[in-house]
């Protein structure tokens, strides 16, 4: 694992402060040993520095441990889209936040269960 990595990884990363994408020139490799790098973030919009100690190994990608089924793996993995997104800023412009109402009252031709 060479330096142009860990900050090509890092560069994906936001800053803590202001939400600005950290550059690759803003980072600064301190120090590493085996798996474990210490990394400075400097971001040039909000002049804040961050210090990242992270673990970056390489290999097989982790197992997914999980308590969920394969059907609720499953329903769970549906993409969300921009669509849905809308649907739901729109209902929540009118929500009054009781969700009492909201669970225990259904609108003639809903489903009482989540589908």
């Amino acid at each position: 694992m060479d330096d142009r990595f860990i900050r090509k990884v890092l560069s994906g990363m936001k800053c803590g402060v202001c939400g600005t994408p950290y550059e690759p020139d803003n980072i600064s490799i301190l120090a590493h040993r085996e798996d474990m790098w210490f990394v400075s973030v400097f971001c040039p919009s909000c002049r804040s520095q961050g210090l990242v100690a992270a673990v970056v190994s390489e290999g097989k990608p982790v197992e997914l441990v999980s308590e969920l089924t394969e059907e609720e793996l499953a329903r769970f993995s549906e993409v969300v889209t921009s669509d849905d997104v809308i649907d739901m800023h729109s209902h929540l412009k009118s929500f009054d936040g009781d969700f009492i109402a909201a669970f225990s009252q259904k609108e003639e031709g809903e489903e009482t269960s989540p589908s």
